[in-house]
């Protein structure tokens, strides 16, 4: 069934409710020689809430701090009526040791930083942004949960970071009477599916709703790579920052453009873009919540909005199901196998329920 961005999913075990598509807010300024202007930046914030949008996603570092900014000026006299989330960890201050990674004097610092930057009392979610092994889970946890109890923060969230880790923070929460994690980010999409192994079916076990960053793969899902670009005829298109950044890290290879080809296909075939298309099949999968859409112009921001009006049948979901499939690897393959059934339930049939 079509969606609308006022069609609100429950995030994780979380009382709150959420458009099915947040706006990424990374392109906001042009600090890192990219991205929108302010006047545009403007027209995207208003085009999506406008349109019943509620969740912006943003993080105490993008565009050196110029995102939380122009997103707290749009977002006066409406601020009760949306979802802001941010993010630390990153490093704020490439000369102080203690402006990066997850100790609880970052996180306090950086959470300052934030409501000063964006103007607000309060943060709505906040997200662990890259995993940090030498900050105790304790110390993390303990920090997240007094900034709840103090009213800065009102949820807590995760993002890149191991699922057994996640795991752990969520138990010792739960044990400790502290607050819980209510979602998890992760990079999740046609091309990149290894999430299926552990980190969706975690978050769905745990009750954390799942938002998605780079659902169009860095915009290889756009389509607009081509077998040039692999063979290096045509090492990006010269005007790209981020189409030479993906050709070089290998984000173009066989598999990924085979898959853009079945994508292109089923585009072509219901009046769709390829992006449209990916996004549809994204916002589909079991334990997604929303995914994070990036945009620099308004026409990039409409394209990805009206993915909520695409429809795709079982066939075309099948098709693109197999074209980027991955192998879940062990114990997964294992424990789905025809020879493990047979071995646990013989010719007894099991209803399930969850």
């Amino acid at each position: 069934m079509p969606l609308t961005l006022d069609t609100y999913r429950q995030l994780g075990r979380s009382g709150l409710r959420v458009s099915p598509l947040a706006l990424g807010t990374a392109t906001f300024g042009n600090d890192w020689g990219w991205g929108a202007d302010e006047h545009e930046a403007r027209h995207l914030f208003d085009e999506y809430v406008d349109r019943g949008g509620n969740f912006v996603d943003t993080a105490v570092t993008y565009t050196d701090g110029t995102s939380e900014r122009l997103l707290g000026e749009f977002a006066r006299g409406r601020r009760d009526a949306l979802v802001i989330a941010t993010k630390y960890t990153t490093l704020r201050d490439t000369r102080d040791p203690n402006s990066g990674e997850a100790s609880r004097k970052n996180l306090f610092t950086s959470v300052e930083t934030s409501l000063r930057q964006i103007g607000t009392d309060y943060i709505d979610l906040l997200y662990l942004h890259v995993w940090d092994p030498g900050t105790p889970v304790e110390e993390i946890l303990r920090g997240l949960d007094d900034l709840v109890r103090q009213g800065k923060v009102r949820y807590i969230a995760i993002s890149n970071t191991p699922a057994w880790q996640v795991s752990r923070l969520q138990t010792i929460a739960d044990l400790r009477g502290w607050t819980p994690l209510v979602a998890m980010q992760l990079e999740y999409n046609l091309v990149e599916r290894t999430g299926e192994r552990d980190l969706l079916p975690m978050a769905q076990e745990l009750g954390l709703g799942g938002v998605l960053w780079s659902p169009l793969a860095g915009g290889v899902l756009t389509g607009k790579y081509s077998r040039q670009d692999l063979a290096g005829a045509s090492p990006g298109d010269g005007g790209s920052a981020r189409k030479q950044f993906n050709v070089a890290l290998g984000g173009v290879n066989e598999r990924s453009l085979a898959i853009v080809d079945t994508v292109k296909e089923i585009a072509a075939a219901i009046g769709r873009t390829p992006a449209q298309v990916s996004l549809a099949w994204v916002l589909g999968r079991p334990g997604v919540t929303a995914p994070v859409v990036g945009a620099r112009t308004p026409a990039q921001l409409a394209e990805n909005l009206e993915a909520l009006d695409v429809d795709l049948s079982t066939a075309q979901l099948e098709k693109l199901d197999d074209v980027s499939a991955v192998d879940l690897g062990f114990p997964h393959a294992m424990l789905a196998s025809d020879h493990i059934r047979a071995q646990v339930q013989g010719d007894l049939t099991i209803e399930r329920r969850r």
